[in-house]
């Protein structure tokens, strides 16, 4: 009578081969797994523009560029009129009235704009807003045009002067030869003389009247 021999179990270490290899076949499914999710190479989750460059953040806010307001000076610094510093008088400040030309042709149209001088030894504060600045212009006796007949929006811009310093508006006005009044402002205008006509433009600011006017003519 033959015997059968019992088939020999495996040793312990080579269940523990064996479960190292399932645990190991285990974690490269799930590393696979994370790859495929969490997309290697973007930054935290974040969309990329298609310039290539980050999105902007949600919080971060549009910068601003300041539009330019109606023709007048900038100040720079604006300082109150309490802090101490004197008001600026007619004695103290000189106002100029300028054109870009002597002469114009026909179709251009004069550029104005005013200086103004602090001729005094001390600093002195101003309001150079243009609710403060006057344009006119005037043929002998007759006024022709006035910048704040129809004036939008006038602003008030309290600055410090500082001693012998000129400061000039920007950007100049434009005139364009018709004649202003206050209740023709929605209204086509008239058209000034021209055929070597002869102007004047005076310039005010805060009250303080450009000394001579400044001369041109018209084509």
């Amino acid at each position: 009578m033959s015997t059968r021999e019992r088939p020999q179990r495996p040793s312990k270490a080579v269940y523990r081969r064996r479960r190292l290899v399932v645990l190991l076949g285990f974690l490269a499914i799930v590393a696979v797994i994370a790859l495929v999710v969490l997309k290697p190479g973007s930054s935290s989750g974040q969309e990329e523009s298609p310039s290539g460059a980050p999105s902007p953040s949600p919080s971060a806010s549009p910068s601003v560029t300041p539009s330019v307001a109606a023709p007048g000076v900038t100040p720079s610094p604006s300082v109150s009129a309490e802090e101490g510093e004197p008001e600026c008088t007619a004695e103290t400040v000189t106002v100029e009235a300028h054109t870009d030309k002597s002469t114009y042709e026909s179709g251009e149209l004069p550029q104005l704009s005013l200086a103004l001088t602090n001729t005094g030894d001390a600093a002195c504060t101003i309001d150079v807003g243009t609710s403060q600045q006057v344009f006119t212009v005037t043929s002998g006796q007759d006024t022709y045009w006035t910048s704040t007949d129809c004036q939008v929006e006038p602003t008030n811009a309290i600055m410090l002067l500082e001693p012998q310093t000129t400061i000039t508006s920007n950007p100049a006005i434009s005139w364009d030869r018709t004649r202003s009044a206050t209740d023709t402002c929605d209204d086509e205008r008239p058209a000034v003389p021209a055929g070597g006509a002869s102007y004047h433009l005076s310039t005010s600011v805060a009250g303080i009247v450009s000394t001579e006017s400044a001369q041109f003519l018209l084509y």
